[in-house]
C-alpha cells in the first residue's frame, strides 16, 4: 500500500488523556480515535491488526471442531429475566426499549441468547457434543473506561459455548480450549499466564483466566517462583503452616479502645443473611473467598454507617480466617459495646460457625501447591474459560433426552477472549519510547519501504522497482511515498512500528539501500540483488 493513499492520522503530541502506553502509542500512530468515552474507531492499520487476530483465533477453534456463527447483539430482556440475571450483571449491562416499549440488552456476554438459541435443537445425546463460537462487539457501561482499549464500554470479543451430555466431553472441551488458548496468544507473541480465577457474574466452577504480563495491567497475579502455580490474587489459596497454640488466660473486659487490637471484624450482606467475618488485623479480608464460600450470587461490604448500634454479633452468622484458630490472646475492640477484650481465644470466645480461608495471600507466603514461595506479578485479562455445569440450562429449559430416554439439562462450557484487549496488550509489551514494534504475525505491515526524497528520479524508481518485488514475493508492504522531510518519515515509521524498515537514499544510483529491524536502532547497508535474503533473515529473527 502506498502511505500517500493510505489514512494514517499521525500525532506529534501524545493525547492528555493518554495514560497507558498502548493507549498513546494506538492513538499518535494512528490505528484508533476515540468517539466517546471508552468507545473507539479502528482505523485501517488498527483493523487490520483485529483481523490478524481474528483469524489466528479462528484457525485455532476451527482446529477444536468449534463452528462460528454470528448473533445478534440486542438481547430480549425476557432471556436475561430467565437466566435471573436482569438485576444481578448489575449497572454495567447496558438496557433499552424499542418504540413498543420492549426491553433489551446490548449483548455483554451470550449465555443467555445462545442456550435459548439451542434448547429446541440440542435435544438429543446424539447431537452432542457441540461447540458454536461467534466474533461480535460486546457492550460493557464501564463506570470509568479508562487506558484506551483496556478498559472499554464497546469491545470486540469472541465467545464459545459448548454443550454436553456428560462432564467428561466437557472436561475434553476445556482443556482443548485451554491449549487452543495457549496457542492462541503465542501465535500473537504474547509473554502470559493461565491463572487460576473467579467466575464472577459468568458462574459456574472450574475457570482459568490468560493474562498477559504487563505493569499497567490491573489484575495482580500470585504465581510461584518454584513452579508453573499462577492464580488471580482473589483466587490464591492461602496455606496455613500449623502452630502449636499457646496455653491461654481468662477472656478479659476493658472499657474503651485500647488501640492495640490484633484482630479484625469485617461485616458482609448476601441475600440471605449479615457476616462477620474475623481476620487478623495484619491480613486483607478477601471478599470473592467469603462469596464462594456461602456460594452466594452476591456479597456487598457493610460500612459502619450501615451497621446497627447492637451487640455485633447478634443474630448474625460468624466465620473466622483460618489463622485465627492458633490465637489464644487476641486484642478485639467491640465498637458498639465500646469495650476492648484481650486475652481472647476466638475458638473458645466467639461464636464461629466455621473456620476457612478468607484472606488475601501475601508475597512470600508459600505457594499452594507446596513448591517454592508467592511472588506478585500484573496482569492484563486477554481471556477466560469456565466449566458453566447446568446453571444457564436448568434456567432456561435447556434438556435434552440421554441414551435411556431421560431428560436432563444441558451441561454447558463457555471460552472467551477480547479481541480489542488483547490488541493492547500486544502493544504494552511490544514498544518503545519512540513507538510500537510488532510482532511479524500481527505487523499492519512486515516491510516500511521509505523513499528519502520524491523528487529524486532515482530513488523514486528503485523504490517502485523493490515495492513491486516485495509484493509479487508475498510481502504486505507500506510504501512511504509521501512528499514530507526525512524527519517526518522516520518518525511516522517508529509510531507504525512495522517490522523491517528499508531506506532508499542518496546511493539508489548504485543498488544499495538501508535495511534495519524496527527493534534495533543501526541500519546498514544492502545491495539490492541481497535484498530479499536479508530481510527474510531479519524477519527470522523478529518476535
Amino acid at each position: 500500500m502506498k502511505q500517500s493513499q493510505m489514512f494514517i492520522p499521525t500525532l506529534k503530541e501524545t493525547p492528555a488523556d493518554a495514560e497507558s502506553a498502548s493507549h498513546q502509542f494506538l492513538l499518535r500512530g494512528g490505528y484508533i480515535r476515540q468517539n466517546a468515552a471508552g468507545i473507539y474507531s479502528y482505523l485501517p492499520l488498527g483493523y487490520k491488526i483485529i483481523k490478524k487476530i481474528e483469524t489466528i483465533i479462528r484457525e485455532e477453534m476451527d482446529r477444536t471442531g468449534a463452528q462460528e456463527l454470528l448473533m445478534p447483539a440486542m438481547q430480549p430482556a425476557e432471556l436475561w429475566h430467565e437466566s435471573g440475571r436482569w438485576d444481578v450483571y448489575g449497572p454495567e449491562l447496558m438496557r433499552l426499549k424499542d418504540r413498543h416499549g420492549r426491553e433489551f440488552a446490548m449483548g455483554a456476554t451470550g449465555e443467555e441468547l445462545i442456550t435459548s438459541l439451542v434448547r429446541d435443537t440440542l435435544n438429543t445425546y446424539k447431537k452432542l457434543p457441540t461447540t458454536l463460537y461467534q466474533i461480535q462487539t460486546k457492550y460493557r457501561d464501564e463506570k470509568r473506561p479508562r487506558f484506551g482499549l483496556l478498559r472499554g464500554r464497546e469491545f470486540i470479543m469472541k465467545d464459545a459455548y459448548s454443550f454436553h451430555a456428560e462432564t467428561d466431553t466437557l472436561d475434553d472441551v476445556y482443556w482443548a480450549m485451554y491449549h487452543a488458548y495457549q496457542r492462541v496468544f503465542e501465535r500473537c507473541g504474547l509473554k502470559f499466564r493461565a491463572v487460576l480465577a473467579d467466575s464472577g457474574a459468568i458462574g459456574g466452577k472450574d475457570t482459568h483466566e490468560f493474562q498477559a504480563l504487563a505493569a499497567i495491567g490491573e489484575d495482580t497475579i500470585a504465581y510461584s517462583d518454584g513452579s508453573d502455580y499462577a492464580a488471580n490474587l482473589e483466587m490464591a489459596e492461602v496455606i496455613d503452616v500449623p502452630k502449636e497454640k499457646p496455653v491461654g488466660q481468662p477472656l478479659k473486659k476493658i472499657a474503651g479502645n485500647s488501640g492495640t487490637e490484633s484482630l479484625a471484624v469485617h461485616w458482609f450482606k448476601t441475600r440471605e443473611a449479615t457476616l462477620a467475618v474475623f481476620l487478623r488485623a495484619e491480613d486483607e479480608v478477601n471478599d470473592v473467598k467469603v462469596k464462594n464460600y456461602l456460594g452466594a450470587d452476591m456479597i456487598e461490604a457493610l460500612t459502619d454507617e450501615k451497621l446497627d448500634a447492637v451487640h455485633p454479633l447478634a443474630g448474625v452468622r460468624v466465620l473466622a480466617d483460618n489463622a485465627l484458630k492458633a490465637i489464644a490472646d487476641g486484642v478485639f475492640y467491640n465498637k458498639a459495646e465500646e469495650t476492648t477484650y484481650a486475652e481472647l481465644d476466638p475458638s473458645r470466645d466467639l461464636p464461629i460457625e466455621a473456620f476457612a480461608d478468607f484472606r488475601f495471600i501475601k508475597e512470600g507466603d508459600p505457594s499452594p501447591d507446596g513448591k517454592g514461595t508467592i511472588r506478585f506479578a500484573k496482569g492484563i485479562e486477554i481471556g477466560q474459560i469456565f466449566k458453566l455445569g447446568t446453571k444457564y440450562s436448568e434456567a432456561m429449559g435447556a434438556y435434552f433426552l440421554d441414551d435411556a430416554g431421560k431428560s436432563k439439562p444441558l451441561i454447558m462450557g463457555c471460552y472467551g477472549i477480547g479481541i480489542s484487549r488483547t490488541l493492547s496488550a500486544v502493544c504494552e509489551q511490544y514498544h518503545d519510547q519512540n513507538g510500537l514494534i510488532w510482532p511479524k504475525d500481527l505487523a499492519p505491515f512486515t516491510v516500511h519501504l521509505i523513499t528519502m526524497n520524491m523528487k529524486n528520479e532515482a530513488q523514486k524508481q528503485l523504490s517502485a522497482e523493490l515495492y513491486q518485488s516485495l509484493l509479487e514475493k508475498g510481502y504486505d508492504v507500506l510504501w512511504d511515498d509521501r512528499k514530507e522531510r526525512p524527519g517526518v518519515k522516520f518518525a511516522d515509521s517508529e509510531l507504525i512500528g512495522s517490522p523491517v524498515q528499508l531506506v532508499v537514499g542518496k546511493k539508489a544510483d548504485e543498488g544499495i539501500i538501508e535495511i534495519s529491524r524496527r527493534s534495533d536502532s543501526e541500519r546498514k547497508e544492502c545491495a539490492v540483488h541481497n535484498l530479499l535474503e536479508q530481510v527474510n533473515a531479519l524477519l527470522q529473527t523478529s518476535h
